[in-house]
Protein backbone atom coordinates (compact mmCIF):
# COMPACT_ATOMS: atom_id res chain seq x y z
CA UNK A 1 0.00 0.00 0.00
CA UNK A 2 0.95 3.46 -0.55
CA UNK A 3 2.77 5.46 1.98
CA UNK A 4 0.95 8.38 3.62
CA UNK A 5 2.03 11.37 5.87
CA UNK A 6 0.04 11.52 9.62
CA UNK A 7 0.51 12.34 13.19
CA UNK A 8 1.03 9.74 15.82
CA UNK A 9 -2.02 10.44 17.10
CA UNK A 10 -3.96 10.07 13.65
CA UNK A 11 -1.83 6.54 12.68
CA UNK A 12 -2.70 5.16 16.19
CA UNK A 13 -6.69 5.80 15.33
CA UNK A 14 -5.40 4.02 11.79
CA UNK A 15 -3.59 1.01 13.10
CA UNK A 16 -7.17 0.68 15.59
CA UNK A 17 -9.34 1.19 12.53
CA UNK A 18 -7.18 -1.55 10.54
CA UNK A 19 -6.72 -4.00 13.19
CA UNK A 20 -11.42 -4.16 13.38
CA UNK A 21 -11.84 -1.95 15.94
CA UNK A 22 -15.13 -0.73 15.89
CA UNK A 23 -16.35 0.89 18.98
CA UNK A 24 -14.07 3.78 20.32
CA UNK A 25 -14.90 5.65 23.86
CA UNK A 26 -13.40 8.59 24.75
CA UNK A 27 -13.43 12.38 26.50
CA UNK A 28 -11.09 15.19 25.34
CA UNK A 29 -7.89 15.95 26.69
CA UNK A 30 -4.52 17.14 24.84
CA UNK A 31 -2.16 15.75 23.57
CA UNK A 32 -4.15 13.31 22.72
CA UNK A 33 -7.20 14.79 20.63
CA UNK A 34 -6.87 13.61 17.32
CA UNK A 35 -7.66 10.50 17.63
CA UNK A 36 -10.85 10.78 19.12
CA UNK A 37 -11.35 13.55 16.42
CA UNK A 38 -10.00 10.81 13.47
CA UNK A 39 -12.54 7.86 14.92
CA UNK A 40 -15.59 10.65 15.15
CA UNK A 41 -15.22 11.22 11.34
CA UNK A 42 -14.89 7.44 10.23
CA UNK A 43 -16.26 4.93 12.30
CA UNK A 44 -19.97 5.87 11.69
CA UNK A 45 -19.09 5.49 7.86
CA UNK A 46 -18.38 2.01 8.31
CA UNK A 47 -21.00 1.18 10.93
CA UNK A 48 -19.16 1.57 13.81
CA UNK A 49 -19.57 3.62 16.83
CA UNK A 50 -18.21 6.76 18.34
CA UNK A 51 -19.42 8.05 21.56
CA UNK A 52 -17.65 11.10 23.43
CA UNK A 53 -18.66 10.00 26.90
CA UNK A 54 -19.54 12.65 29.79
CA UNK A 55 -16.24 11.59 31.44
CA UNK A 56 -12.61 9.57 31.17
CA UNK A 57 -14.43 6.68 33.72
CA UNK A 58 -17.71 6.42 31.86
CA UNK A 59 -15.63 6.34 28.70
CA UNK A 60 -13.95 3.03 29.86
CA UNK A 61 -16.61 1.04 31.66
CA UNK A 62 -17.86 1.46 27.94
CA UNK A 63 -15.20 -0.10 26.73
CA UNK A 64 -15.54 -2.35 29.43
CA UNK A 65 -19.20 -3.52 28.54
CA UNK A 66 -17.84 -3.45 24.54
CA UNK A 67 -15.01 -6.30 25.51
CA UNK A 68 -17.88 -8.26 27.53
CA UNK A 69 -19.69 -8.70 24.65
CA UNK A 70 -16.74 -9.53 22.24
CA UNK A 71 -16.04 -6.41 20.46
CA UNK A 72 -13.22 -4.64 19.47
CA UNK A 73 -13.07 -1.51 20.87
CA UNK A 74 -10.72 1.74 21.96
CA UNK A 75 -10.35 3.90 24.77
CA UNK A 76 -7.64 6.84 24.59
CA UNK A 77 -6.61 9.37 27.50
CA UNK A 78 -3.74 11.13 28.53
CA UNK A 79 -1.77 10.96 32.42
CA UNK A 80 -5.01 12.25 34.55
CA UNK A 81 -7.41 11.01 32.41
CA UNK A 82 -5.82 7.70 32.92
CA UNK A 83 -5.73 7.61 36.20
CA UNK A 84 -9.48 8.28 36.37
CA UNK A 85 -9.62 4.83 33.97
CA UNK A 86 -7.69 2.70 36.66
CA UNK A 87 -10.56 1.09 38.66
CA UNK A 88 -12.31 0.32 35.61
CA UNK A 89 -9.00 -1.28 33.87
CA UNK A 90 -8.33 -3.43 36.88
CA UNK A 91 -12.32 -4.88 36.46
CA UNK A 92 -11.27 -5.54 32.88
CA UNK A 93 -8.42 -7.64 34.06
CA UNK A 94 -10.38 -9.14 37.02
CA UNK A 95 -13.07 -10.52 34.55
CA UNK A 96 -10.88 -11.57 31.76
CA UNK A 97 -11.95 -8.83 29.05
CA UNK A 98 -10.27 -7.75 26.20
CA UNK A 99 -9.90 -3.91 25.75
CA UNK A 100 -6.85 -1.60 24.07
CA UNK A 101 -6.40 1.58 26.19
CA UNK A 102 -3.96 4.41 24.39
CA UNK A 103 -1.82 6.82 26.89
CA UNK A 104 -0.32 9.57 25.23
CA UNK A 105 1.38 10.91 28.21
CA UNK A 106 2.08 14.46 29.28
CA UNK A 107 3.60 15.79 32.56
CA UNK A 108 3.14 15.39 35.82
CA UNK A 109 2.19 14.94 38.83
CA UNK A 110 -1.26 16.42 38.38
CA UNK A 111 -2.13 18.53 35.87
CA UNK A 112 1.31 19.01 34.75
CA UNK A 113 1.58 20.89 31.86
CA UNK A 114 0.87 19.80 27.83
CA UNK A 115 4.52 18.66 27.19
CA UNK A 116 6.07 15.01 26.65
CA UNK A 117 7.21 13.20 29.88
CA UNK A 118 7.63 9.50 30.59
CA UNK A 119 6.17 9.68 34.13
CA UNK A 120 3.66 7.18 33.35
CA UNK A 121 5.95 4.37 33.67
CA UNK A 122 4.71 3.29 37.10
CA UNK A 123 1.24 3.59 36.38
CA UNK A 124 1.45 1.75 33.54
CA UNK A 125 3.34 -1.28 34.01
CA UNK A 126 2.93 -2.05 37.64
CA UNK A 127 -0.94 -1.69 37.51
CA UNK A 128 -2.34 1.56 38.69
CA UNK A 129 -5.89 0.17 39.90
CA UNK A 130 -5.99 -2.33 42.66
CA UNK A 131 -5.25 -6.21 43.23
CA UNK A 132 -2.68 -8.33 41.48
CA UNK A 133 -3.30 -8.04 38.01
CA UNK A 134 -1.06 -6.39 34.90
CA UNK A 135 -1.70 -5.22 31.84
CA UNK A 136 0.17 -6.16 28.55
CA UNK A 137 2.08 -2.37 27.77
CA UNK A 138 3.26 -1.31 24.45
CA UNK A 139 6.04 1.86 23.53
CA UNK A 140 6.00 2.78 19.77
CA UNK A 141 9.30 4.95 19.32
CA UNK A 142 8.10 6.24 15.51
CA UNK A 143 4.88 7.10 14.24
CA UNK A 144 5.04 3.31 12.24
CA UNK A 145 5.52 2.02 15.36
CA UNK A 146 2.59 3.82 16.73
CA UNK A 147 0.48 2.60 13.71
CA UNK A 148 2.02 -1.32 13.64
CA UNK A 149 1.63 -1.63 17.59
CA UNK A 150 -1.67 -0.28 17.85
CA UNK A 151 -2.92 -3.45 15.70
CA UNK A 152 -1.06 -5.69 17.65
CA UNK A 153 -2.39 -4.60 21.18
CA UNK A 154 -6.30 -5.85 19.44
CA UNK A 155 -4.28 -9.33 18.72
CA UNK A 156 -2.63 -9.31 22.15
CA UNK A 157 -5.95 -7.78 23.75
CA UNK A 158 -7.89 -11.13 22.61
CA UNK A 159 -5.54 -13.77 22.52
CA UNK A 160 -5.26 -13.26 26.56
CA UNK A 161 -8.62 -11.33 27.41
CA UNK A 162 -6.23 -9.12 29.28
CA UNK A 163 -6.52 -5.48 28.38
CA UNK A 164 -3.47 -3.75 26.50
CA UNK A 165 -2.08 -0.23 26.54
CA UNK A 166 -0.03 1.46 23.81
CA UNK A 167 1.96 3.71 25.92
CA UNK A 168 3.48 7.07 23.84
CA UNK A 169 3.89 10.30 25.25
CA UNK A 170 3.26 13.96 23.83
CA UNK A 171 6.23 13.60 21.36
CA UNK A 172 4.77 10.70 19.52
CA UNK A 173 1.60 11.75 19.41
CA UNK A 174 2.28 14.87 17.65
CA UNK A 175 5.35 14.09 15.14
CA UNK A 176 4.22 13.78 11.33
CA UNK A 177 6.47 10.65 9.73
CA UNK A 178 4.88 8.47 6.93
CA UNK A 179 3.73 5.46 7.51
CA UNK A 180 2.62 2.13 5.68
CA UNK A 181 -0.48 0.61 6.29
CA UNK A 182 -1.14 -2.87 6.14
CA UNK A 183 -4.00 -4.88 4.71
CA UNK A 184 -7.33 -4.58 7.29
CA UNK A 185 -8.03 -7.17 9.38
CA UNK A 186 -11.24 -8.63 9.51
CA UNK A 187 -12.03 -10.71 12.91
CA UNK A 188 -13.34 -13.79 13.20
CA UNK A 189 -16.69 -13.19 14.64
CA UNK A 190 -16.50 -16.17 16.82
CA UNK A 191 -13.09 -14.91 17.86
CA UNK A 192 -14.63 -14.13 21.37
CA UNK A 193 -15.84 -18.04 21.39
CA UNK A 194 -18.26 -19.09 24.04
CA UNK A 195 -17.61 -16.50 26.81
CA UNK A 196 -19.15 -13.25 24.95
CA UNK A 197 -22.53 -12.12 25.90
CA UNK A 198 -24.58 -11.68 23.04
CA UNK A 199 -28.26 -11.54 24.49
CA UNK A 200 -29.08 -15.04 23.10
CA UNK A 201 -31.86 -16.67 24.66
CA UNK A 202 -30.96 -19.75 22.83
CA UNK A 203 -28.49 -21.20 25.55
CA UNK A 204 -27.60 -20.75 29.40
CA UNK A 205 -27.08 -17.65 30.64
CA UNK A 206 -23.34 -16.27 30.88
CA UNK A 207 -22.08 -13.78 33.99
CA UNK A 208 -19.13 -12.26 33.33
CA UNK A 209 -17.55 -10.49 36.47
CA UNK A 210 -15.08 -9.47 39.01
CA UNK A 211 -16.68 -10.48 42.46
CA UNK A 212 -15.88 -13.70 43.70
CA UNK A 213 -16.95 -14.15 47.41
CA UNK A 214 -17.20 -18.07 47.39
CA UNK A 215 -14.27 -19.38 49.82
CA UNK A 216 -11.39 -19.69 47.49
CA UNK A 217 -12.55 -18.65 44.64
CA UNK A 218 -11.03 -14.97 44.49
CA UNK A 219 -7.92 -17.09 45.08
CA UNK A 220 -8.00 -19.24 42.53
CA UNK A 221 -8.79 -17.17 39.93
CA UNK A 222 -5.97 -15.03 40.81
CA UNK A 223 -3.51 -18.22 39.93
CA UNK A 224 -5.33 -18.31 36.79
CA UNK A 225 -4.59 -14.96 36.71
CA UNK A 226 -0.70 -15.38 36.86
CA UNK A 227 -0.62 -18.43 34.89
CA UNK A 228 -2.18 -16.43 32.13
CA UNK A 229 0.82 -13.00 32.58
CA UNK A 230 3.34 -15.74 32.38
CA UNK A 231 2.25 -17.55 29.19
CA UNK A 232 2.38 -13.89 27.97
CA UNK A 233 6.26 -13.59 28.74
CA UNK A 234 6.38 -14.95 25.18
CA UNK A 235 4.89 -11.47 23.68
CA UNK A 236 8.35 -9.33 24.89
CA UNK A 237 9.84 -7.47 22.45
CA UNK A 238 12.93 -5.03 22.35
CA UNK A 239 15.29 -3.41 19.91
CA UNK A 240 18.84 -3.92 20.08
CA UNK A 241 21.02 -0.85 18.37
CA UNK A 242 25.15 -1.35 18.59
CA UNK A 243 25.46 -3.69 21.14
CA UNK A 244 27.68 -6.61 19.77
CA UNK A 245 30.75 -4.33 21.02
CA UNK A 246 29.51 -1.96 23.64
CA UNK A 247 30.99 -1.29 26.80
CA UNK A 248 27.99 0.60 28.02
CA UNK A 249 24.69 -0.16 26.92
CA UNK A 250 21.93 2.72 27.71
CA UNK A 251 18.01 1.17 27.96
CA UNK A 252 15.69 3.90 26.82
CA UNK A 253 12.09 3.67 26.10
CA UNK A 254 9.80 5.36 23.20
CA UNK A 255 10.65 8.17 22.14
CA UNK A 256 13.44 8.81 24.34
CA UNK A 257 14.47 5.44 22.61
CA UNK A 258 14.72 6.97 19.47
CA UNK A 259 16.44 10.25 20.30
CA UNK A 260 19.13 8.22 22.34
CA UNK A 261 19.75 6.35 19.32
CA UNK A 262 20.86 9.36 16.71
CA UNK A 263 23.26 10.42 20.37
CA UNK A 264 24.68 7.04 19.96
CA UNK A 265 25.66 7.24 16.33
CA UNK A 266 27.28 10.12 17.10
CA UNK A 267 29.31 9.38 19.99
CA UNK A 268 30.50 6.24 17.71
CA UNK A 269 32.26 8.14 15.18
CA UNK A 270 34.01 9.56 18.32
CA UNK A 271 35.02 5.97 19.20
CA UNK A 272 32.62 5.65 22.35
CA UNK A 273 31.75 1.78 22.32
CA UNK A 274 27.94 2.65 23.29
CA UNK A 275 24.96 0.92 22.50
CA UNK A 276 21.49 1.15 22.95
CA UNK A 277 18.36 -1.94 24.22
CA UNK A 278 15.23 -0.15 23.92
CA UNK A 279 12.37 -2.02 24.87
CA UNK A 280 9.46 -2.44 23.07
CA UNK A 281 7.18 -4.30 25.10
CA UNK A 282 7.54 -2.80 29.12
CA UNK A 283 5.41 -5.45 30.25
CA UNK A 284 6.19 -8.35 29.52
CA UNK A 285 10.02 -6.88 30.32
CA UNK A 286 12.80 -7.99 28.34
CA UNK A 287 14.76 -8.52 31.31
CA UNK A 288 16.28 -12.12 29.32
CA UNK A 289 18.44 -9.95 26.89
CA UNK A 290 19.47 -7.58 29.47
CA UNK A 291 20.95 -10.28 31.47
CA UNK A 292 22.67 -12.14 28.44
CA UNK A 293 24.50 -8.56 27.89
CA UNK A 294 25.02 -7.73 31.98
CA UNK A 295 26.45 -11.79 31.83
CA UNK A 296 29.08 -9.98 28.49
CA UNK A 297 30.29 -7.47 30.57
CA UNK A 298 28.34 -4.79 29.79
CA UNK A 299 27.58 -1.88 31.88
CA UNK A 300 24.09 -0.07 31.80
CA UNK A 301 22.41 3.04 31.68
CA UNK A 302 18.89 3.89 31.54
CA UNK A 303 17.60 7.55 30.40
CA UNK A 304 14.25 8.36 30.96
CA UNK A 305 12.22 11.49 30.61
CA UNK A 306 11.47 11.22 34.02
CA UNK A 307 13.12 11.37 36.95
CA UNK A 308 13.67 7.76 37.57
CA UNK A 309 11.01 4.65 37.13
CA UNK A 310 12.01 2.27 34.40
CA UNK A 311 15.70 1.95 35.96
CA UNK A 312 13.76 -0.12 39.16
CA UNK A 313 12.90 -3.20 36.53
CA UNK A 314 16.35 -2.59 34.99
CA UNK A 315 18.23 -3.23 38.29
CA UNK A 316 15.78 -6.38 38.79
CA UNK A 317 16.76 -7.64 35.45
CA UNK A 318 20.28 -7.38 36.45
CA UNK A 319 20.13 -8.88 40.11
CA UNK A 320 23.22 -7.36 40.50
CA UNK A 321 25.23 -8.97 38.08
CA UNK A 322 25.93 -5.42 36.60
CA UNK A 323 25.82 -1.19 37.18
CA UNK A 324 23.22 0.62 36.09
CA UNK A 325 23.10 4.51 36.72
CA UNK A 326 20.25 6.53 35.88
CA UNK A 327 19.81 10.00 34.02
CA UNK A 328 16.09 11.70 34.23
CA UNK A 329 15.35 14.20 31.60
CA UNK A 330 12.94 16.66 33.56
CA UNK A 331 9.28 16.39 32.22
CA UNK A 332 7.82 18.89 29.87
CA UNK A 333 10.66 19.53 28.20
CA UNK A 334 11.75 18.96 24.68
CA UNK A 335 14.75 16.54 24.72
CA UNK A 336 17.75 16.15 21.67
CA UNK A 337 20.31 14.33 21.45
CA UNK A 338 23.02 16.71 22.66
CA UNK A 339 21.09 16.61 26.37
CA UNK A 340 22.07 13.12 26.44
CA UNK A 341 25.46 13.23 25.11
CA UNK A 342 26.79 14.64 28.52
CA UNK A 343 25.66 11.62 30.41
CA UNK A 344 26.55 9.11 28.48
CA UNK A 345 29.95 9.67 28.35
CA UNK A 346 30.58 10.44 32.07
CA UNK A 347 28.76 7.09 32.70
CA UNK A 348 31.74 5.61 29.63
CA UNK A 349 34.41 7.30 32.01
CA UNK A 350 33.42 5.52 35.25
CA UNK A 351 34.63 3.08 36.71
CA UNK A 352 33.42 -0.27 37.05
Amino acid sequence: MSRIFVKGNEAIARGALDAGCRCYFGYPITPQNEIPEYMSRVLPGIGGQFVQAESEIAAVNMLLGAGACGVRAMTSSSSPGISLKQEAISYMAGSDLPGVIVNISRGGPGLGDIGPSQGDYFQAVKGGGHGDYRQLVLAPASVQEAYDLTMLAFELAFAYRNPVMVLGDAIIGQMMEPISQREPVHPDPDESGSWRLEGSGERKPRVIKSLRLAEGSLGDHNLHLQEKYEKARRECRHEEFLTQDAELVVVAFGSIGRIVKSTIRRLRQEGYRVGLLRPVSLYPFPSSALQELAGQGRRFLTIEHNLGQMVEDVRLALCGQARCGVYGHLPGNLPTPDDFEEPIVKAMKERK
